[in-house]
């Protein structure tokens, strides 16, 4: 399904609801969506709702018949959203262990907003410990299902520079085009001739899975912080990248076959990758 076919956000029967400025988009999912802390199941719903707003991953909001009430707390937290209204917060208790407003709901969302949004309970992703969709646990954030990978294998020759010194070259690599993002060009390790050293460093992809990161160090000695990554177990979705590295295009210089490619601007031209 794309978002302008079958019932997607911009086709002529979106299955959703979006608000009058359409900076935000409320669906219902297919997908059975469960929550849990300290391994006790807090929301379980086949009735869960996606919302996707402008600038922000998405989030679930769950039917409050679909959380335990139990295990809600109210506090004295609100706050104000111009594109929904005021917020009211729960505390999660689950045994012995409080997780401080973690939850969230719209009592009576403002003009204009999603009106199905009412009363829709969410929680904080990062205060939740397991996030599962249908049988699989799900990692990072809400997945968008309009969101998309594709791994192709290229023989394009690639160079990797820095300062005018060579860091990779290879034309084995393989190209990952991912919505919204600069593509990244993953090679094998061995096709690399920088000085790669392990950094402790880590991130997650709910697309792609777990990565772990390199520092390069050059021959004059400056050491340039998780510049390369790589997946050494990558989800299903991207399992042709497993064992391949990546260098930050936003940070290199990078020429395909022969012709130089301008560094794309993005939140990592400067940072490693969330």
């Amino acid at each position: 399904m794309g978002m302008m076919t079958g019932t997607g956000p911009l086709s002529p029967q979106p299955a959703g609801e979006w608000n009058e400025a359409r900076t935000l988009y409320l669906e219902p999912t297919p997908k059975r969506i469960r929550a849990l802390v300290d391994g006790v199941l807090v929301a379980d719903s086949r009735r869960a709702f996606l919302l996707q707003e402008a600038g922000l991953q998405p989030i679930y909001y769950f039917p409050p018949e679909d959380v335990r009430s139990d295990l809600l707390r109210p506090t004295d937290k609100h706050t104000h959203c111009p594109k929904k209204g005021d917020a009211s917060y729960y505390s999660v208790v689950a045994g012995d262990r409080v997780v401080e407003n973690a939850a969230w709901f719209y009592p009576e969302p403002i003009a204009g907003a999603p009106a199905a949004l009412r009363g829709l309970i969410a929680f904080y992703w990062d205060r939740v410990d397991t996030w599962m969709e249908e049988d699989q646990e799900v990692i990072g954030h809400a997945r968008d299902p309009y969101h998309r990978i594709d791994v192709l294998r290229t023989s394009r020759r690639i160079k990797v520079s820095l300062d005018g010194v060579v860091l990779a070259e290879t034309s084995r690599a393989v190209a990952l085009f991912e919505s919204n993002l600069p593509v990244r060009w993953y090679m094998p390790r061995e096709d690399v001739v920088a000085e790669l050293e392990p950094s402790d460093s880590h991130s997650i992809c709910p697309y792609k899975g777990h990565a772990s990161y390199y520092s390069v160090r050059l021959e004059s000695g400056r050491q340039l912080e998780d510049l390369v990554w790589y997946y050494p177990e990558p989800l299903a979705e991207a399992v042709d990248i497993s064992g391949l590295v990546c260098f930050y295009n936003e940070r290199v210089d990078i020429e395909l076959d022969g012709e130089p490619q301008e560094r794309p601007e993005s939140p990592w031209r400067a940072r490693r990758a969330a």
